[in-house]
């Protein structure tokens, strides 16, 4: 389908029906500014009749929201992204980001886009056990630079996922983070570029309101050109997945559930329900049938790991089991994340708990007899050490629910936004019953992306602070394409 003219309305915000129409500047300003860039960078600099223009507006995670950007930057420096920066700002031209364009919730028509991909640098200090990264570093080449050293990150599921967006975000490790935390407590040092084109050196110390903000607004602040963090020592752990036959989830959800309800620190889970293509790089088991996916990350002896997991794996006949020791070099395949998506719809939302009434929600949605068009239902238990507070003080880690919901539905050829949206929210509501009230923010997509949407990943005093940050350093609300948190005063 043509998703230039197909959206309508995701929560209350209404996208135009021909977003391609949206010209910020006039074809001589864009010119004006392009050149003024080429004649100051050498990275490339593209507007939309170049070569490889379409390439780089086309490489973003969720291929739903079409991308037509005024003028697209890659800097060869932190220095270019700076000048990038301030000659946008100049020019009164909104800032867009991308890396990976896993958290690119809307479209960026308009804007400047720098493409960060190339500032992928990655320098591990194994005395500080620490890591510095650039921009467009992605967590697959963080592991593997740590793990000469006997570190690890506290890392997603997906190695390639950014790491500064991600850790903007608060960073949950589904493989660390009840033992360690989220990703932004270990953070000690960023440098970002602000709206006005300054470089500034921010710490907990130098900057303590900057700081916590910016651990939190994800990329409404500026560009955060390098971040340093303290990695863990890790070397191995037990892990893998289980694999059910989706008919089994009745009986599976609650012994998963009393899993959570006793699981020491060391013991990470989530589960999805998904219908599995019938494709050849999908094992012969699973394909092209509804399963239900357990996966575990447990940072102790596989002896302790399998004694805890043995009352799931005698839940029901398993499909597949691929839990065991592994190096943290592996740690990609216990979730097996796709490196892209097709067009996808999202919702998502932090649950208090998971009685009997959540799993028949989990059921109707995406089980064997499911209610709605979900494609794919993801539970992932919080807890423990994410739920304490750390010296280091965030935006984004003041939440204690004990599980984190993903509902997706994929734009399939047959099915269109207007019947996905319906069944989406239908299966939302289910959870209302269960729900915090709030969001994770990293788990936050299209559909969050109204102003509406931004406020619930946070409470509102924390909304206020974090307005009032954004009002300080970037009045002009220039870093708008995202869970836009507005100025305070506008």
């Amino acid at each position: 389908m043509n998703h230039s003219s197909a959206y309508a309305v995701f929560g209350d915000m209404t996208f135009p029906a021909d977003t391609s129409s949206i010209d910020i500047l006039s074809m001589h300003d864009r010119d004006e500014l392009a050149g003024k860039l080429r004649a100051r960078l050498t990275g490339s600099v593209l507007v939309p009749d170049d070569a490889g223009f379409a390439e780089v507006t086309a490489g973003f995670f969720n291929s739903l929201v079409p991308h037509r950007p005024a003028v697209v930057v890659a800097p060869a420096s932190q220095e270019e992204v700076r000048i990038t920066v301030q000659l946008a700002a100049e020019a009164g031209v909104p800032i867009a980001l991308s890396n990976t364009g896993h958290s690119q919730p809307i479209s960026i028509d308009g804007a400047v886009l720098i493409d960060l991909r190339r500032l992928d640098d990655v320098q591990i200090d194994p005395g500080t056990a620490t890591a510095r990264v650039g921009p467009g570093t992605r967590w697959g080449q963080v592991v593997e630079a740590a793990a000469k050293f006997g570190l690890a990150p506290l890392c997603g599921s997906s190695p390639g996922v950014g790491v500064i967006g991600y850790t903007l975000g608060g960073g949950h490790s589904p493989f660390f983070g009840r033992l360690h935390g989220w990703a932004a407590d270990q953070v000690e040092s960023m440098r970002l570029v602000t709206s006005d084109g300054a470089a500034r050196d921010v710490t907990a110390d130098t900057d303590p309101d900057l700081f916590w903000a910016l651990l939190g607004a994800k990329g409404n602040l500026g560009v955060v050109t390098s971040l340093t963090f303290r990695l863990i020592p890790v070397t191995r752990l037990y892990g893998g997945g289980l694999f059910f036959d989706g008919s089994a989830a009745p009986v599976v959800l609650p012994a998963w559930r009393e899993l959570t309800d006793s699981a020491p620190r060391e013991l990470s889970t989530s589960l999805a329900l998904m219908t599995m293509p019938d494709l050849p790089m999908v094992p012969e088991p699973l394909r092209g049938r509804l399963v239900l996916h357990v996966r575990l990350s447990h940072l102790g002896s596989a002896e302790e790991g399998a004694d805890l997991i043995a009352p799931l794996r005698a839940a029901a006949p398993l499909l597949l089991d691929s839990v065991v020791e592994m190096p943290t070099t592996a740690l990609a395949t216990i979730h097996n994340d796709p490196p892209a998506s097709p067009p996808a719809l999202e919702r998502t939302a932090l649950l208090t708990d998971l009685p009997d009434e959540a799993i028949e929600a989990v059921l109707k949605a995406a089980g064997p007899a499911a209610e709605d068009p979900v494609m794919l239902l993801e539970l992932r238990h919080l807890g423990g050490a994410l739920d304490e507070p750390t010296q280091i003080t965030s935006a984004a880690t003041a939440q204690t629910a004990r599980y984190n919901l993903l509902l997706v539905a994929l734009l399939l050829p047959d099915l269109s936004e207007a019947v996905l949206s319906p069944g989406l929210d239908n299966a939302l509501a289910r959870f209302e019953p269960f729900s915090e009230g709030t969001t994770m923010l990293n788990a936050m997509g299209t559909a969050d992306a109204s102003p509406r949407g931004a406020r619930a990943a946070y409470d509102d005093t924390t909304y206020q602070r974090l307005a009032a940050v954004k009002a300080q350093y970037d009045p002009d609300n220039l870093f708008r394409f995202n869970h836009n948190i507005a100025p305070a005063g506008n």
